[in-house]
């Protein structure tokens, strides 16, 4: 086994569930001790901005930003595609505490070690 484990969420407000699915796995991930990277892509880069996801709060589970703050308290690592981010005219000056924004190649080293990957 690896000791990693990668979530790819291509999601945020436009399907708020997986969003927050995604990031309680993730979470879930951290607690069984695993390096964990979230990898925001698509429509996904939005949750790296201050600010994006504190509306969004699906019954039955924590607020997203609560989840997210965690995950990155906690020491997991979120990666956001360079290409959409820029795509979509967001501000790199303006992004959440623990996001980088990065090269498609940071996923592709991530997962050649071995890493399961599960997608949102």
């Amino acid at each position: 086994m690896s000791g990693k484990f990668c979530i790819s969420l291509t999601r945020a407000k436009d399907d708020t569930d997986r969003a927050t699915v995604a990031f309680v796995i993730a979470n879930a991930a951290l607690g069984c001790e695993q390096d964990t990277m979230v990898f925001l892509s698509t429509e996904g880069v939005r949750l790296a901005v201050q600010g994006y996801a504190d509306d969004i709060h699906e019954d039955g589970f924590a607020p997203l930003s609560e989840l997210i703050t965690n995950f990155v308290e906690a020491d997991g690592t979120i990666l956001v595609c360079s290409p959409c981010f820029k795509k979509r005219s967001l501000d790199e000056g303006n992004l959440i505490a623990g996001a980088k924004i990065v090269g498609g190649a940071k996923l592709v080293e991530f997962l050649a070690s071995g890493s399961p990957c599960v997608s949102y």
